[in-house]
């Protein structure tokens, strides 16, 4: 008997909280949407890279990046060329959506390169995962390529 009533005792103790509470209406619950990397205060677009011959990619040579945010970049290449861009090594520290290339959408698995027989465009959607220091671009261009950091 003194079990039982020990055991009614801390039943109460430990639901009364809960009981009195589910007299509240809902008016503090909480909002859902987006979450997490599919929120769009997650997501930036980054300036295009242009595929030119004997043309720097960008400006600068270099592009920093978030570990944990979801990032878009175009590649805009003229033509002028057949060009590849390498970079395994950045391709393996991310995780891509998508690559768009006129339309088609390709959700790949990996990635090597990108190769550019004539003028087009191609927009690739990626999380950045695994931070360290990649180059990106041309195979023995100095001037063609990228350095692309992931902090």
């Amino acid at each position: 008997m003194k079990l039982l009533l020990a055991f009614m005792t801390t039943f109460a103790i430990l639901t009364a909280p809960v009981l009195a509470d589910s007299d509240d209406d809902d008016d503090d619950a909480p909002a859902f949407g987006n979450a997490g990397i599919l929120s769009s205060k997650n997501r930036e677009d980054l300036s295009p890279l242009t595929l030119s011959a004997g043309m720097p990619l960008n400006e600068s040579g270099k592009l920093e990046l978030k570990s944990g945010t979801y990032y878009e970049i175009e590649i805009e290449a003229d033509g002028s060329q057949e060009l590849a861009l390498n970079g395994a090594g950045f391709f393996r520290a991310i995780w891509i959506d998508e690559i768009v290339i006129e339309g088609i959408e390709i959700r790949p698995l990996g990635v090597d390169s990108l190769e550019f027989d004539e003028a087009g465009t191609a927009e690739i959607s990626f999380l950045a995962i695994k931070p360290g220091t990649y180059d990106f671009g041309v195979p023995g261009s100095d001037l063609q390529k990228v350095e692309i950091t992931i902090k």
